[in-house]
């Protein structure tokens, strides 16, 4: 098989992988206790509500997913074309497939709290691999970059984030204020989770040195460390001397040690610490090791 269907094959898994955990979070945690969480999936949880007086047990989620979406991917092919809709189109597809194949089980036992977390958790995951083979699942995601490609002013993640609080708000009319509250834990974790997957698990620290002492200090780092230091060239502007400032990125745990040599070398230095979220390369994330 070529790499490019190696990669394919590897992104459909990713997305039916991503829907299916979705599709377990909406169909036997969100809709069983009335968490709206926004979105089409959100819109889906409140029609079924709302139709369950006229259509025995409401109208299944499955059916709102699809007559809700299929109207936005058929106009964001026509404004946008094939390479737009894409993969998303399949995911969309197949998150109906699993709310339809899912059996209808309470996996919360009416617990709101570990609704919330175990719902954001299973969603976030599944999201987070959606989005790591290039794909969304469609809803609002869709509808926010129409809306966008009218108002430019806006960005997409603004649009969104006012579309899902509007889901939000008919799912407070339709469920009570509770249900509502539990549902905003629920995209907290959601997002923390999906973020977590695209930015990568293995945290590391990114260090700027700036010392007098930078030839010693590199030379300790890349002995006891075992990691590569970067030199970059630059100029104080207060005293207009020019300095060598150094860059290193270390593992979690090797940031302690890194400070005490930068200290122990000279303890005038000025250390600058942030998290690196993801990085790749020899040392610390392989390549091959991503999904």
């Amino acid at each position: 098989m070529s790499e490019t269907g190696k990669r394919i094959w590897r992104e459909d898994v990713l997305i039916l992988l991503g829907t299916g955990l979705m599709g377990v979070a909406i169909q036997c945690i969100y809709d069983r206790i009335g968490l709206v969480t926004g979105g089409f999936t959100g819109l889906t949880i409140v029609i079924r509500s709302l139709t369950s007086p006229i259509v025995e047990g409401g109208v299944p989620l499955w059916i709102s997913n699809l007559i809700l979406n299929i109207p936005v991917f058929l106009y964001s092919y026509v404004r946008f074309g094939k390479k737009f809709v894409g993969k998303t189109a399949f995911a969309t597809v197949m998150l109906s497939v699993w709310l339809y194949v899912i059996p209808e089980i309470d996996l919360s036992g009416g617990d709101y709290m570990l609704a919330s977390l175990f719902g954001g958790l299973f969603s976030g995951i599944g999201f987070g691999l959606v989005l790591r083979a290039g794909a969304t699942t469609g809803g609002t995601d869709m509808v926010a970059a129409l809306i966008q490609s009218k108002l430019r002013h806006y960005s997409v993640v603004q649009i969104m984030q006012v579309l899902d609080a509007l889901v939000v708000i008919v799912g407070l009319y339709v469920f009570g204020l509770r249900p509502t509250l539990y549902a905003v834990v629920s995209v907290f974790v959601l997002t923390k989770v999906s973020d977590a997957f695209l930015e990568g698990f293995k945290n590391s620290k990114a260090a700027f040195i700036i010392t007098k002492e930078h030839e010693k200090v590199a030379q300790r780092l890349m002995e006891e460390l075992d990691r590569g230091v970067t030199g970059l060239d630059a100029r104080g502007m207060y005293t207009h001397d020019y300095k060598c400032v150094l860059y290193c990125v270390v593992s979690l745990k090797e940031i302690v040690r890194l400070k005490d040599i930068v200290n122990e070398e000279d303890s005038g230095a000025f250390v600058i610490v942030s998290d690196a979220r993801e990085v790749l390369g020899e040392g610390f994330l392989e390549y091959s090791d991503e999904f």
